[in-house]
C-alpha cells in the first residue's frame, strides 16, 4: 500500500496586489525519513527531506527561500498542527590548541646570554629577627 499524503500548512503566494490561492503542502512519511512538499505545479519541485516532520519543516523552508521569490512575494509556510520547524544546532567553537610544551632539551648550540648566578649556601650560624635588629639578648 502507498504511503497517504498528510496535509501539514500552506504557503500564500501574492501576485502583485492580489493575494494567490494557498498552496497545500503535504507530509510522506517513508523508511528512510520524511518529506514535506506542494503538490501544485511550478512549486512541486521545492522537497523538504529530514528524519522528522519538524527537521522536513525547516529543510523546506530553507529550499523555499532559496527558490528565487523576494521576501514580500509570499507568506508563510504557516504549518498546522504540531509541526514547529527545527533548526539544526549551531556549530560548537572550536577548543583552542593547547599550547606546544617546552622542549626538555635545549640545543647546546645557542649559551644562556644570562646566567643565573649559583646558589650561595646558607650559613651555620642562625640569625634571628631579635638578633638582627641589633637588640641585646
Amino acid at each position: 500500500m502507498a504511503n497517504l499524503l498528510e496535509y501539514v500548512g500552506c504557503v500564500h503566494i501574492y501576485l502583485g496586489p492580489y493575494r494567490g490561492n494557498p498552496i497545500a503542502l503535504y507530509l510522506k512519511r517513508t523508511e528512510t525519513g520524511c518529506q514535506i512538499s506542494p503538490k501544485a505545479y511550478p512549486w512541486n519541485d521545492v522537497l523538504g527531506v529530514g528524519e522528522t516532520p519538524n527537521k522536513a519543516a525547516a529543510d523546506f523552508e530553507d529550499k523555499w527561500k532559496t527558490k528565487g521569490l523576494a521576501a514580500e512575494m509570499y507568506s508563510g509556510p504557516s504549518w498546522e498542527g504540531g509541526i514547529k520547524p527545527e533548526k539544526p544546532a549551531p556549530p560548537k567553537p572550536a577548543v583552542p590548541p593547547k599550547p606546544a610544551a617546552p622542549q626538555a632539551t635545549a640545543p647546546a648550540a645557542e649559551p644562556n646570554p644570562n646566567p643565573a648566578p649559583p646558589p650561595q649556601a646558607a650559613s651555620a650560624v642562625s640569625v634571628t629577627p631579635s638578633q638582627s635588629a641589633g637588640e641585646p639578648k
